[in-house]
């Protein structure tokens, strides 16, 4: 889901901005990870990643996903006393292993802004993506940069739907106008050719050219609830992922669903967490068949889902759902599954924050399976990773993975496992000091 700063609906626009020094940060790095810290500086070189069937593969050898989101990056990029978290955060991840971070490319008319207006951009937010892209590049990290948002925080399809209503072009003001109104389509693509082709000021590449860019997603949690029937929806997806195709023949391109099944899935239908999800316009199997879209995308939250279940029950859904999709990746769509979002709220009202590790506990183990047997589960992306010192940007699911060492070493332990299986351990150094004591 979209977060918040403090809310993960509605909080994320909060313009207090807490200061860490780079020195404190520099020191909280080194206390956490020891001996670790000089490897990643080294630059990590990457190559880009491919799909062969329901697999991922990078320099030819299978490669499934430790991941993470931290949405805020760029927006912290543009300040320069922020600016030292995003390091500090892509190390931190290397240091436990993850492979790839998930993180908005797209501030549409808020605070701090990359597009101020369609086709108007503030260049010194373009350079903050710019130093988000060198900073991962450095750490070895990949991203999937993420093009706009279906909820409101950071602008999302309703300032488009806005922009075009003041013009006095739109056809309606429904948000979901945003996915049939000409006008707001080609303002889209307008935004999605001006981030594909954008030369990096850092590093001199294009961002269709650089391979720190793991895939491009199309939008985050797409719903159109005016339309049941999945056919705008379905249609806005045909257009955008080839228009993304003409543009950029590197990377891989994703829609970012959350998974629910539609009308065109009726025996699936079963599957979803209520009545409710089969309403909103996607259709899980339906949207991702599309041979321009390379690989599923999943999000896991049992708790924002469902009412008055109890935790283990919130876990036999869990397992049901990640394992239905994974099943769907191998035999209806021939395509790897990504589990972008997963999370766990401290909301809930018999929260322990053991749970949150049991929780995540039962989504790598069946990723750890899915690698083991090379099956199309590809990968798992937390909800969401931050440093300290950012309550602001915190939600109910955002935790500093370092603050819990039962967290950290599961968080570490996957890595692992995943490294053993496919035999990266063999060339990684960073990873082999991770994994000599696990």
């Amino acid at each position: 889901m979209v977060k918040s700063p403090i809310s993960r609906m509605g909080k994320r626009n909060g313009l207090f901005y807490p200061t860490i020094g780079f020195a404190s940060l520099v020191t909280f790095i080194y206390l956490c990870f020891g001996d670790l810290w000089v490897d990643v500086q080294k630059e990590t070189k990457l190559n880009f990643v491919e799909r062969n069937g329901t697999q991922f593969f990078v320099d030819g050898q299978a490669f499934y996903v430790n991941g993470w989101n931290s949405y805020w990056l760029m927006d912290h990029a543009v300040d320069g006393s922020r600016r030292p978290r995003i390091r500090a955060m892509l190390q931190a991840g290397a240091k436990m292993g993850l492979t790839v971070c998930r993180t908005w490319a797209f501030n549409d008319g808020a605070h701090n802004a990359l597009q101020l207006s369609p086709g108007r951009f503030d260049e010194r937010v373009f350079i903050a993506l710019d130093h988000v892209l060198a900073e991962a590049r450095q750490s070895g990290i990949r991203l999937i940069l993420c093009l706009v948002n279906n909820l409101q925080a950071y602008g999302g399809k309703t300032q488009y739907v806005k922009w075009a209503w003041e013009e006095g072009v739109g056809l309606s003001s429904s948000n979901d106008s945003f996915f049939y109104d000409p006008t707001i389509r080609y303002y889209f693509k307008n935004y999605v050719k001006t981030v594909l082709t954008r030369k990096n000021t850092i590093t001199g590449v294009e961002y269709r050219d650089d391979p720190t860019i793991f895939a491009w997603e199309l939008i985050n949690e797409p719903r159109c609830q005016t339309d049941p029937s999945g056919d705008t929806l379905q249609d806005w997806i045909e257009e955008m992922s080839t228009f993304v195709k003409l543009i950029d023949r590197n990377h891989l391109v994703t829609i970012g669903l959350e998974g629910f099944y539609g009308p065109k899935s009726p025996t699936k239908m079963k599957v979803n967490p209520e009545f409710w999800a089969a309403g909103l316009g996607t259709d899980f199997i339906r949207n991702t068949k599309l041979s321009t879209v390379d690989f599923a995308s999943v999000h896991v939250y049992p708790d924002h889902w469902f009412h008055n279940q109890s935790f283990e029950d919130k876990l036999a859904f869990v397992t049901k759902w990640t394992l239905s999709h994974i099943e769907d990746g191998e035999k209806e769509l021939k395509k790897p599954v990504m589990f972008t979002e997963f999370g766990l709220s401290t909301e809930n009202r018999d929260f322990e924050p053991s749970q949150r590790d049991q929780f995540f506990k039962v989504i790598l183990d069946i990723m750890y399976k899915s690698a083991r047997r090379n099956k199309a589960g590809a990968g798992s992306f937390f909800w969401q990773f931050l440093v300290e010192g950012m309550e602001e940007y915190n939600d109910e699911f955002g935790i500093v993975p370092w603050e819990r060492s039962s967290t950290y070493q599961l968080i570490a332990e996957h890595s692992c496992r995943l490294a053993r299986v496919h035999g990266a351990l063999s060339s990684q150094d960073h990873l082999i000091n991770l994994c000599s004591h696990r």
